[in-house]
Protein backbone atom coordinates (compact mmCIF):
# COMPACT_ATOMS: atom_id res chain seq x y z
CA UNK A 1 0.00 0.00 0.00
CA UNK A 2 3.09 2.20 0.74
CA UNK A 3 4.02 1.70 -2.77
CA UNK A 4 0.69 3.66 -3.75
CA UNK A 5 1.73 7.29 -2.20
CA UNK A 6 4.37 9.66 -2.26
CA UNK A 7 5.24 12.37 0.01
CA UNK A 8 5.40 14.97 -2.41
CA UNK A 9 2.24 14.48 -4.44
CA UNK A 10 0.31 13.89 -1.54
CA UNK A 11 1.78 17.40 0.12
CA UNK A 12 0.78 19.49 -3.01
CA UNK A 13 -2.91 17.74 -3.74
CA UNK A 14 -3.65 18.39 -0.33
CA UNK A 15 -1.33 22.19 1.00
CA UNK A 16 -1.28 20.53 4.64
CA UNK A 17 1.19 19.08 6.94
CA UNK A 18 1.76 18.57 10.21
CA UNK A 19 5.28 18.36 12.43
CA UNK A 20 6.35 14.94 14.58
CA UNK A 21 6.26 16.57 18.29
CA UNK A 22 6.24 13.49 20.25
CA UNK A 23 7.14 9.62 19.43
CA UNK A 24 5.53 6.89 21.81
CA UNK A 25 5.56 3.82 19.32
CA UNK A 26 3.28 2.97 17.56
CA UNK A 27 1.73 6.31 18.72
CA UNK A 28 2.80 9.35 17.59
CA UNK A 29 2.10 13.35 18.35
CA UNK A 30 1.50 15.53 15.34
CA UNK A 31 0.93 19.24 15.58
CA UNK A 32 -1.04 20.41 12.82
CA UNK A 33 -2.73 18.48 9.94
CA UNK A 34 -5.57 20.37 11.50
CA UNK A 35 -8.50 19.23 8.39
CA UNK A 36 -7.49 15.46 9.15
CA UNK A 37 -10.23 12.86 9.87
CA UNK A 38 -10.67 10.08 12.44
CA UNK A 39 -9.21 6.88 10.37
CA UNK A 40 -7.66 9.22 7.39
CA UNK A 41 -4.12 7.38 6.47
CA UNK A 42 -1.29 9.93 6.43
CA UNK A 43 2.03 9.49 4.93
CA UNK A 44 5.61 10.42 6.46
CA UNK A 45 8.81 11.89 4.66
CA UNK A 46 10.49 9.48 3.05
CA UNK A 47 14.46 9.14 4.27
CA UNK A 48 16.44 8.20 1.13
CA UNK A 49 19.19 5.34 2.53
CA UNK A 50 20.84 3.87 -0.35
CA UNK A 51 18.52 4.89 -2.98
CA UNK A 52 15.94 3.28 -1.45
CA UNK A 53 12.66 5.12 -0.45
CA UNK A 54 11.25 4.29 3.23
CA UNK A 55 7.77 5.59 3.39
CA UNK A 56 5.66 5.37 6.49
CA UNK A 57 1.89 5.15 6.55
CA UNK A 58 -0.24 5.70 9.72
CA UNK A 59 -3.69 5.98 10.49
CA UNK A 60 -5.61 8.81 12.84
CA UNK A 61 -6.69 7.25 16.04
CA UNK A 62 -7.30 10.34 17.95
CA UNK A 63 -8.13 14.15 17.33
CA UNK A 64 -7.25 17.12 19.67
CA UNK A 65 -7.86 20.86 19.46
CA UNK A 66 -3.76 21.15 18.73
CA UNK A 67 -2.97 17.93 17.80
CA UNK A 68 -3.38 14.53 15.65
CA UNK A 69 -2.39 11.22 17.30
CA UNK A 70 -1.22 8.23 14.54
CA UNK A 71 -1.20 5.05 15.00
CA UNK A 72 2.22 3.67 12.82
CA UNK A 73 1.90 0.72 11.01
CA UNK A 74 6.09 0.43 10.36
CA UNK A 75 8.11 -0.81 12.79
CA UNK A 76 10.59 1.21 11.34
CA UNK A 77 11.84 4.41 13.65
CA UNK A 78 10.49 7.54 13.12
CA UNK A 79 11.84 10.87 14.63
CA UNK A 80 10.64 14.16 16.02
CA UNK A 81 10.71 17.04 14.03
CA UNK A 82 9.61 14.92 10.27
CA UNK A 83 6.88 16.45 8.43
CA UNK A 84 3.50 14.25 7.92
CA UNK A 85 0.95 14.62 5.09
CA UNK A 86 -2.46 13.67 4.85
CA UNK A 87 -3.83 11.46 1.75
CA UNK A 88 -7.49 11.71 2.14
CA UNK A 89 -8.00 8.01 1.60
CA UNK A 90 -9.12 5.50 4.41
CA UNK A 91 -7.51 2.15 5.24
CA UNK A 92 -8.59 -0.64 2.40
CA UNK A 93 -7.21 -3.58 1.15
CA UNK A 94 -7.17 -4.84 -2.49
CA UNK A 95 -9.81 -7.25 -3.34
CA UNK A 96 -9.83 -9.85 -5.96
CA UNK A 97 -9.35 -13.68 -6.58
CA UNK A 98 -5.66 -12.78 -7.33
CA UNK A 99 -5.74 -12.87 -3.17
CA UNK A 100 -5.92 -16.77 -3.25
CA UNK A 101 -2.91 -19.08 -2.23
CA UNK A 102 -1.53 -15.86 -0.85
CA UNK A 103 -0.56 -14.83 2.58
CA UNK A 104 -0.63 -11.18 2.92
CA UNK A 105 -0.42 -8.46 6.20
CA UNK A 106 -3.63 -6.01 6.54
CA UNK A 107 -2.51 -3.77 4.21
CA UNK A 108 -2.60 -5.96 1.28
CA UNK A 109 1.47 -6.43 0.58
CA UNK A 110 2.53 -9.95 -0.34
CA UNK A 111 4.53 -12.09 2.65
CA UNK A 112 4.46 -15.15 0.71
CA UNK A 113 2.74 -16.99 -1.92
CA UNK A 114 3.25 -17.05 -6.20
CA UNK A 115 3.66 -14.15 -8.34
CA UNK A 116 4.93 -10.58 -6.24
CA UNK A 117 1.88 -8.08 -7.57
CA UNK A 118 -1.91 -9.14 -6.49
CA UNK A 119 -3.87 -7.39 -9.49
CA UNK A 120 -6.75 -5.72 -8.45
CA UNK A 121 -8.84 -2.97 -10.03
CA UNK A 122 -10.90 -3.06 -6.75
CA UNK A 123 -9.94 -2.09 -3.03
CA UNK A 124 -12.37 -1.68 -0.23
CA UNK A 125 -11.95 -0.12 3.58
CA UNK A 126 -11.21 -2.32 5.85
CA UNK A 127 -14.11 -1.25 8.53
CA UNK A 128 -17.48 -0.82 7.33
CA UNK A 129 -21.26 -1.28 8.52
CA UNK A 130 -22.00 -4.59 9.20
CA UNK A 131 -25.65 -5.81 6.85
CA UNK A 132 -28.67 -4.61 8.43
CA UNK A 133 -31.83 -7.45 9.05
CA UNK A 134 -33.83 -7.23 5.77
CA UNK A 135 -30.28 -8.24 3.91
CA UNK A 136 -29.94 -11.64 6.08
CA UNK A 137 -31.83 -14.99 6.15
CA UNK A 138 -32.96 -17.19 8.61
CA UNK A 139 -29.62 -20.07 9.39
CA UNK A 140 -31.13 -23.38 7.83
CA UNK A 141 -27.78 -24.94 6.35
CA UNK A 142 -25.87 -27.40 8.03
CA UNK A 143 -21.96 -26.28 8.88
CA UNK A 144 -19.66 -29.88 8.97
CA UNK A 145 -16.55 -29.43 10.31
CA UNK A 146 -16.00 -32.91 9.30
CA UNK A 147 -15.23 -33.71 13.94
CA UNK A 148 -17.70 -36.79 14.50
CA UNK A 149 -18.10 -35.40 17.85
CA UNK A 150 -18.82 -31.82 16.71
CA UNK A 151 -20.99 -32.90 13.91
CA UNK A 152 -23.34 -34.37 15.98
CA UNK A 153 -22.90 -33.09 19.52
CA UNK A 154 -22.26 -29.14 19.21
CA UNK A 155 -23.84 -28.68 15.43
CA UNK A 156 -23.33 -25.93 13.35
CA UNK A 157 -24.88 -23.76 10.54
CA UNK A 158 -24.26 -21.79 7.69
CA UNK A 159 -23.58 -17.91 8.99
CA UNK A 160 -23.14 -19.33 12.46
CA UNK A 161 -20.72 -16.92 14.81
CA UNK A 162 -19.26 -19.77 17.05
CA UNK A 163 -16.45 -19.21 19.62
CA UNK A 164 -13.52 -21.73 19.90
CA UNK A 165 -12.14 -21.52 23.69
CA UNK A 166 -9.56 -23.32 25.73
CA UNK A 167 -6.19 -23.06 27.05
CA UNK A 168 -3.28 -22.85 25.15
CA UNK A 169 -1.93 -26.28 23.78
CA UNK A 170 -5.32 -28.10 23.52
CA UNK A 171 -6.09 -28.79 20.31
CA UNK A 172 -7.77 -25.91 19.27
CA UNK A 173 -5.62 -25.12 15.80
CA UNK A 174 -6.04 -28.99 14.78
CA UNK A 175 -10.01 -29.00 14.84
CA UNK A 176 -9.73 -25.55 13.94
CA UNK A 177 -7.49 -27.42 10.47
CA UNK A 178 -9.49 -29.84 10.19
CA UNK A 179 -12.50 -27.86 9.66
CA UNK A 180 -11.07 -25.36 7.31
CA UNK A 181 -10.22 -28.59 5.38
CA UNK A 182 -13.27 -30.34 5.03
CA UNK A 183 -14.92 -27.38 4.24
CA UNK A 184 -12.97 -26.35 1.34
CA UNK A 185 -11.97 -29.73 -0.25
CA UNK A 186 -15.69 -31.09 0.36
CA UNK A 187 -18.57 -28.43 0.73
CA UNK A 188 -16.75 -25.98 -1.46
CA UNK A 189 -15.72 -23.04 0.51
CA UNK A 190 -13.64 -20.57 0.73
CA UNK A 191 -11.09 -19.86 3.51
CA UNK A 192 -9.78 -16.86 5.29
CA UNK A 193 -7.63 -17.58 7.66
CA UNK A 194 -6.63 -14.13 10.30
CA UNK A 195 -3.25 -14.89 12.49
CA UNK A 196 -3.07 -12.46 14.94
CA UNK A 197 -0.03 -11.30 16.30
CA UNK A 198 1.44 -15.06 15.72
CA UNK A 199 5.06 -16.62 15.41
CA UNK A 200 6.61 -16.74 11.83
CA UNK A 201 6.81 -20.01 12.71
CA UNK A 202 3.01 -20.79 13.08
CA UNK A 203 1.81 -18.73 10.48
CA UNK A 204 4.18 -21.04 8.17
CA UNK A 205 2.57 -24.18 9.45
CA UNK A 206 -0.38 -23.30 8.75
CA UNK A 207 0.98 -22.52 5.10
CA UNK A 208 2.33 -26.00 4.82
CA UNK A 209 -1.27 -27.58 6.06
CA UNK A 210 -2.80 -25.91 3.26
CA UNK A 211 -0.06 -26.77 0.85
CA UNK A 212 -0.46 -30.41 1.61
CA UNK A 213 -3.70 -30.84 2.21
CA UNK A 214 -4.14 -29.79 -1.97
CA UNK A 215 -6.47 -26.56 -0.57
CA UNK A 216 -3.96 -23.53 -1.22
CA UNK A 217 -5.88 -22.49 -3.71
CA UNK A 218 -9.00 -21.50 -2.23
CA UNK A 219 -7.53 -19.95 1.07
CA UNK A 220 -6.07 -16.78 2.17
CA UNK A 221 -3.87 -16.22 5.07
CA UNK A 222 -3.95 -13.05 6.74
CA UNK A 223 -0.92 -12.53 9.03
CA UNK A 224 1.01 -10.73 11.61
CA UNK A 225 3.71 -11.80 13.29
CA UNK A 226 4.76 -10.74 16.91
CA UNK A 227 7.41 -8.58 15.24
CA UNK A 228 4.88 -6.08 13.68
CA UNK A 229 3.29 -3.18 15.00
CA UNK A 230 0.98 -3.38 17.59
CA UNK A 231 -1.48 -0.86 14.76
CA UNK A 232 -1.27 -3.04 11.84
CA UNK A 233 -1.52 -6.29 14.38
CA UNK A 234 -5.18 -4.86 15.21
CA UNK A 235 -6.15 -4.37 11.49
CA UNK A 236 -6.04 -8.26 10.79
CA UNK A 237 -9.27 -9.63 11.91
CA UNK A 238 -10.94 -6.24 9.72
CA UNK A 239 -8.65 -6.78 6.88
CA UNK A 240 -9.66 -10.59 6.53
CA UNK A 241 -13.46 -9.83 7.02
CA UNK A 242 -13.30 -7.88 4.24
CA UNK A 243 -11.84 -10.16 2.14
CA UNK A 244 -14.53 -12.27 2.92
CA UNK A 245 -16.99 -10.46 2.23
CA UNK A 246 -15.31 -9.58 -1.12
CA UNK A 247 -15.80 -13.54 -1.68
CA UNK A 248 -19.61 -13.83 -0.58
CA UNK A 249 -20.34 -11.11 -2.74
CA UNK A 250 -18.98 -13.55 -5.76
CA UNK A 251 -21.71 -16.15 -4.33
CA UNK A 252 -19.30 -17.98 -2.41
CA UNK A 253 -19.90 -19.75 1.06
CA UNK A 254 -16.88 -18.42 3.09
CA UNK A 255 -15.52 -19.51 6.41
CA UNK A 256 -13.09 -16.93 8.20
CA UNK A 257 -11.37 -18.17 11.44
CA UNK A 258 -9.72 -15.67 13.87
CA UNK A 259 -6.93 -16.78 15.34
CA UNK A 260 -6.86 -15.44 18.14
CA UNK A 261 -9.08 -12.19 19.45
CA UNK A 262 -7.48 -12.66 22.92
CA UNK A 263 -4.26 -11.58 21.52
CA UNK A 264 -5.76 -8.78 19.22
CA UNK A 265 -7.21 -7.54 22.16
CA UNK A 266 -4.45 -7.33 24.47
CA UNK A 267 -2.27 -5.67 21.30
CA UNK A 268 -5.41 -3.05 21.40
CA UNK A 269 -4.87 -2.58 25.03
CA UNK A 270 -1.39 -1.81 24.25
CA UNK A 271 -2.63 0.92 22.12
CA UNK A 272 -5.04 2.20 23.89
CA UNK A 273 -3.10 2.69 27.11
CA UNK A 274 -0.04 4.41 25.08
CA UNK A 275 -3.12 6.86 24.19
CA UNK A 276 -3.94 7.41 27.61
CA UNK A 277 -7.48 6.12 27.34
CA UNK A 278 -9.14 5.22 30.68
CA UNK A 279 -8.83 1.81 31.28
CA UNK A 280 -11.52 -0.62 32.36
CA UNK A 281 -11.41 -4.42 33.88
CA UNK A 282 -8.09 -5.68 33.56
CA UNK A 283 -6.68 -2.53 32.17
CA UNK A 284 -8.69 -3.26 28.56
CA UNK A 285 -10.55 0.50 27.31
CA UNK A 286 -14.34 0.71 27.40
CA UNK A 287 -14.81 0.42 23.79
CA UNK A 288 -13.45 -3.60 23.46
CA UNK A 289 -16.74 -5.06 23.36
CA UNK A 290 -17.36 -2.63 20.32
CA UNK A 291 -14.31 -3.24 18.63
CA UNK A 292 -14.99 -7.02 18.32
CA UNK A 293 -18.50 -6.87 18.15
CA UNK A 294 -18.70 -4.63 14.96
CA UNK A 295 -16.07 -7.05 13.52
CA UNK A 296 -18.73 -10.48 14.16
CA UNK A 297 -21.55 -8.57 13.07
CA UNK A 298 -20.35 -8.31 9.32
CA UNK A 299 -21.21 -12.33 9.77
CA UNK A 300 -24.32 -14.27 9.04
CA UNK A 301 -26.22 -15.86 6.21
CA UNK A 302 -27.44 -13.46 3.19
CA UNK A 303 -29.94 -12.70 0.12
CA UNK A 304 -27.31 -12.60 -2.98
CA UNK A 305 -27.98 -10.31 -5.46
CA UNK A 306 -28.54 -13.32 -8.17
CA UNK A 307 -30.78 -15.27 -5.59
CA UNK A 308 -29.93 -17.71 -3.26
CA UNK A 309 -28.31 -17.38 -0.25
CA UNK A 310 -24.73 -17.21 0.84
CA UNK A 311 -22.64 -16.96 4.00
CA UNK A 312 -19.95 -16.00 5.97
CA UNK A 313 -19.30 -18.56 8.87
CA UNK A 314 -16.95 -17.36 11.84
CA UNK A 315 -14.85 -19.27 14.26
CA UNK A 316 -13.39 -16.69 16.38
CA UNK A 317 -10.58 -18.12 19.37
CA UNK A 318 -10.13 -16.95 22.67
CA UNK A 319 -7.32 -18.24 24.70
CA UNK A 320 -8.32 -19.21 28.93
CA UNK A 321 -5.94 -19.20 31.64
CA UNK A 322 -6.15 -22.17 33.22
CA UNK A 323 -10.12 -22.55 31.85
CA UNK A 324 -11.13 -19.91 33.25
CA UNK A 325 -14.41 -19.21 31.66
CA UNK A 326 -15.10 -15.77 34.29
CA UNK A 327 -12.36 -14.09 31.76
CA UNK A 328 -13.09 -10.48 30.68
CA UNK A 329 -12.47 -11.42 26.89
CA UNK A 330 -13.99 -14.91 26.40
CA UNK A 331 -17.02 -13.71 28.12
CA UNK A 332 -17.44 -10.65 25.83
CA UNK A 333 -16.94 -12.73 22.85
CA UNK A 334 -19.50 -15.39 24.15
CA UNK A 335 -21.97 -12.91 24.71
CA UNK A 336 -21.52 -11.58 21.02
CA UNK A 337 -21.38 -14.91 19.37
CA UNK A 338 -24.01 -17.81 18.60
CA UNK A 339 -22.27 -20.21 21.33
CA UNK A 340 -18.98 -21.90 22.17
CA UNK A 341 -16.72 -25.14 21.69
CA UNK A 342 -14.90 -25.56 25.09
CA UNK A 343 -12.18 -27.62 25.07
CA UNK A 344 -10.86 -28.78 28.32
CA UNK A 345 -7.42 -29.26 29.21
CA UNK A 346 -7.94 -32.09 32.01
CA UNK A 347 -9.67 -33.93 28.61
CA UNK A 348 -6.91 -33.32 26.65
CA UNK A 349 -4.13 -34.72 29.15
CA UNK A 350 -6.63 -37.62 29.84
CA UNK A 351 -5.56 -38.23 25.74
CA UNK A 352 -8.97 -37.31 24.22
CA UNK A 353 -8.40 -35.86 20.71
CA UNK A 354 -10.25 -33.70 20.12
CA UNK A 355 -10.46 -32.60 23.90
CA UNK A 356 -14.09 -31.09 23.40
CA UNK A 357 -16.14 -30.49 27.33
CA UNK A 358 -19.82 -31.44 25.47
CA UNK A 359 -21.41 -30.77 28.99
CA UNK A 360 -19.72 -26.96 29.01
CA UNK A 361 -19.98 -26.64 25.02
CA UNK A 362 -23.18 -24.63 23.44
CA UNK A 363 -24.64 -24.55 20.21
CA UNK A 364 -27.47 -21.74 19.89
CA UNK A 365 -29.07 -21.75 16.20
CA UNK A 366 -26.80 -25.26 14.62
CA UNK A 367 -29.40 -27.13 15.69
CA UNK A 368 -32.05 -25.59 13.82
CA UNK A 369 -29.86 -26.50 10.85
CA UNK A 370 -29.68 -30.23 11.50
CA UNK A 371 -32.21 -32.76 10.32
CA UNK A 372 -34.65 -33.96 12.85
CA UNK A 373 -32.28 -37.43 12.81
CA UNK A 374 -29.29 -35.89 13.99
CA UNK A 375 -31.43 -33.63 16.46
CA UNK A 376 -32.56 -37.23 18.14
CA UNK A 377 -29.21 -38.53 18.24
CA UNK A 378 -28.45 -35.94 20.14
CA UNK A 379 -30.62 -35.44 22.42
CA UNK A 380 -30.38 -39.67 22.61
CA UNK A 381 -26.54 -39.38 23.58
CA UNK A 382 -26.49 -36.00 25.63
CA UNK A 383 -28.55 -37.76 28.35
CA UNK A 384 -26.73 -41.52 27.60
CA UNK A 385 -23.33 -39.66 28.23
CA UNK A 386 -24.60 -37.98 31.19
CA UNK A 387 -25.72 -41.29 32.75
CA UNK A 388 -22.61 -42.55 31.94
CA UNK A 389 -20.57 -39.63 33.50
CA UNK A 390 -22.57 -40.81 37.13
CA UNK A 391 -22.37 -44.27 36.35
CA UNK A 392 -18.83 -43.85 36.34
CA UNK A 393 -18.88 -42.74 40.38
CA UNK A 394 -19.76 -46.62 40.54
CA UNK A 395 -16.93 -48.06 38.97
CA UNK A 396 -14.85 -48.85 41.69
CA UNK A 397 -17.36 -51.02 42.93
CA UNK A 398 -15.34 -53.44 40.14
CA UNK A 399 -17.56 -57.03 40.05
CA UNK A 400 -20.01 -55.94 42.25
CA UNK A 401 -21.56 -53.72 39.39
CA UNK A 402 -24.81 -54.85 37.86
CA UNK A 403 -25.15 -56.04 34.38
CA UNK A 404 -27.02 -52.97 33.51
CA UNK A 405 -24.24 -50.42 34.90
CA UNK A 406 -21.25 -52.57 33.31
CA UNK A 407 -23.28 -52.12 30.11
CA UNK A 408 -23.90 -48.33 30.21
CA UNK A 409 -20.03 -47.73 31.44
CA UNK A 410 -19.09 -50.05 28.36
CA UNK A 411 -21.35 -48.13 25.97
CA UNK A 412 -19.73 -44.91 26.91
CA UNK A 413 -16.20 -46.16 26.43
CA UNK A 414 -17.20 -47.40 23.09
CA UNK A 415 -18.86 -43.90 22.40
CA UNK A 416 -15.80 -42.22 23.18
CA UNK A 417 -13.52 -44.23 21.21
CA UNK A 418 -15.32 -43.52 18.64
CA UNK A 419 -15.31 -39.64 19.02
CA UNK A 420 -11.38 -40.38 19.16
CA UNK A 421 -10.18 -39.18 15.63
CA UNK A 422 -6.69 -37.44 13.78
CA UNK A 423 -7.55 -34.01 12.71
CA UNK A 424 -6.23 -35.13 9.56
CA UNK A 425 -9.19 -36.93 9.10
CA UNK A 426 -12.46 -35.66 7.69
CA UNK A 427 -15.40 -37.61 8.53
CA UNK A 428 -18.42 -37.33 6.78
CA UNK A 429 -21.94 -37.36 8.13
CA UNK A 430 -23.22 -40.78 6.62
CA UNK A 431 -20.37 -42.15 7.94
CA UNK A 432 -20.52 -40.72 11.23
CA UNK A 433 -24.07 -41.43 11.85
CA UNK A 434 -23.95 -44.99 10.57
CA UNK A 435 -20.95 -45.94 12.68
CA UNK A 436 -22.75 -44.17 16.10
CA UNK A 437 -25.74 -47.00 14.95
CA UNK A 438 -23.63 -49.56 15.14
CA UNK A 439 -21.87 -49.03 18.75
CA UNK A 440 -25.60 -48.16 19.74
CA UNK A 441 -26.91 -51.40 18.26
CA UNK A 442 -24.01 -53.48 20.22
CA UNK A 443 -22.24 -54.32 16.20
CA UNK A 444 -18.97 -54.36 18.71
CA UNK A 445 -18.36 -55.34 22.19
CA UNK A 446 -15.76 -54.02 24.46
CA UNK A 447 -12.90 -56.58 23.18
CA UNK A 448 -13.11 -54.52 19.96
CA UNK A 449 -12.93 -51.24 21.53
CA UNK A 450 -9.12 -50.45 20.23
CA UNK A 451 -10.68 -51.01 16.65
CA UNK A 452 -12.97 -48.69 16.42
CA UNK A 453 -10.49 -45.70 14.82
CA UNK A 454 -9.57 -48.59 12.29
CA UNK A 455 -13.58 -49.18 11.21
CA UNK A 456 -13.77 -45.66 11.36
CA UNK A 457 -11.19 -45.07 8.95
CA UNK A 458 -11.94 -47.87 7.01
CA UNK A 459 -15.78 -46.86 6.73
CA UNK A 460 -14.07 -43.13 5.30
CA UNK A 461 -12.29 -45.08 2.49
CA UNK A 462 -15.22 -46.94 1.36
CA UNK A 463 -17.55 -43.75 1.34
CA UNK A 464 -15.24 -42.05 -1.28
CA UNK A 465 -17.02 -45.07 -3.61
CA UNK A 466 -20.31 -43.96 -5.09
CA UNK A 467 -22.16 -46.93 -4.93
CA UNK A 468 -21.27 -47.42 -1.37
CA UNK A 469 -22.24 -43.73 -0.34
CA UNK A 470 -24.96 -44.08 -2.27
CA UNK A 471 -26.24 -46.52 0.22
CA UNK A 472 -24.61 -45.16 3.35
CA UNK A 473 -26.81 -41.85 2.30
CA UNK A 474 -29.99 -43.78 1.79
CA UNK A 475 -30.39 -45.27 5.53
CA UNK A 476 -29.62 -41.63 7.12
CA UNK A 477 -32.70 -39.89 5.17
CA UNK A 478 -34.99 -41.29 7.81
CA UNK A 479 -36.55 -38.72 10.08
CA UNK A 480 -36.44 -40.96 12.75
CA UNK A 481 -34.18 -42.59 14.95
CA UNK A 482 -35.61 -46.18 15.17
CA UNK A 483 -36.59 -46.34 11.51
CA UNK A 484 -32.72 -45.38 10.96
CA UNK A 485 -31.18 -47.96 13.63
CA UNK A 486 -33.81 -50.32 11.97
CA UNK A 487 -32.17 -49.70 8.66
CA UNK A 488 -28.84 -49.98 9.96
CA UNK A 489 -29.84 -53.59 11.46
CA UNK A 490 -30.88 -54.87 8.58
CA UNK A 491 -27.72 -54.30 6.66
CA UNK A 492 -25.07 -55.42 9.40
CA UNK A 493 -23.52 -58.26 7.51
CA UNK A 494 -22.80 -55.14 4.81
CA UNK A 495 -21.57 -52.66 7.06
CA UNK A 496 -19.53 -55.14 9.47
CA UNK A 497 -17.90 -55.64 6.34
CA UNK A 498 -17.01 -52.24 4.89
CA UNK A 499 -15.73 -51.94 8.74
CA UNK A 500 -13.22 -54.36 8.62
CA UNK A 501 -12.07 -54.42 5.08
CA UNK A 502 -9.33 -52.33 4.24
CA UNK A 503 -10.30 -50.40 0.99
CA UNK A 504 -6.91 -49.51 0.73
CA UNK A 505 -5.51 -53.33 0.95
CA UNK A 506 -8.72 -54.24 -1.25
CA UNK A 507 -8.10 -52.15 -3.55
CA UNK A 508 -4.09 -53.46 -4.37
Amino acid sequence: MAAEFNFQKQLDSMGEYGIITQVKHPLIIIQGLSGARLHEIVIFESEEKGGNSYAHLGEVFMLHEDAVEVLVYSNRPVHAGTRVARTNQFVSVPVSDGLLGRVIDPLGNIKSGEGGVIESQERRPIDSAPPGIPERVRIQTSFLTGVAIVDMMVPLGRGQKELVIGDRKTGKSSFLFSTIKNQVAYHNAIAIYAACGKKKSDIRRVEQFFAKEGIADRTVIVGTDSDDSPSLIYLTPYAAMTIAEYFRDQGRDVLVVFDDLSTHARFYREVSLLAKRFPGRESYPGDIFYTHARLLERCGNFKHKNGGEVSITALPVAELVNGDFAGYIPTNLMGMTDGHIYFDANQYFEGRRPAVNISLSVTRVGKQATTSLVRSINREVTAFLSLYAKMQNLSHFGAELTPTVKHVLETGEMIYTFFQQPYTQNMPQAVQIVLFSMIWLKFFDISTRDKIGDYSQNLVEAYRDEQVAAVLDKMVQADVLNAMLGEVAKQKDYLTQLCTTNAKSKKK
